[in-house]
């Protein structure tokens, strides 16, 4: 399965998160339900995977983690804030960079209109 196969079906899944939590809730929620509902679509998930940084030849641990990491392919960057800003759209490009993967998504629930939060981000590698 490629990134776009993956994107869909990430995307289906976080309408039916959001469909039946609504916004408003911590973070950890939609995460623990969003990996639920991924995983019952067949997908692998891993939360919360630790994203080392190389500076200077030295590996700084735990420097960052990754929300949810699907199919060892696609990045999703959770938020249940009031408004997504900048840092938060420079955060996953940054993951990307990081971990050497081409797409990631940022999705913020804490929204009245989840299709207006829904964020594809691709690195250009």
């Amino acid at each position: 399965m490629i990134e776009n196969d993956i994107s869909f079906k990430i995307r289906g899944a976080i309408f039916r998160v959001y469909n039946v939590l609504g916004p408003g809730l911590l973070e950890s929620v939609y995460e623990i339900a969003l990996a639920h509902v991924l995983t019952e679509m067949g997908l692998d998930v891993k939360r919360q995977v630790e994203l080392p940084v190389i500076f200077e030849g030295i590996k700084l641990d735990s420097a960052f983690r990754i929300d949810l990491l699907v199919n060892d392919l696609v990045i999703i960057e959770l938020k249940s804030v009031e408004d997504l800003r900048s840092v938060h759209h420079k955060q996953l490009i940054t993951y990307l960079k990081l971990s050497g993967l081409k797409l990631g998504i940022l999705v913020n629930f804490n929204t009245n209109v989840i299709l207006e939060s829904i964020f594809r981000k691709v690195n250009g590698l």
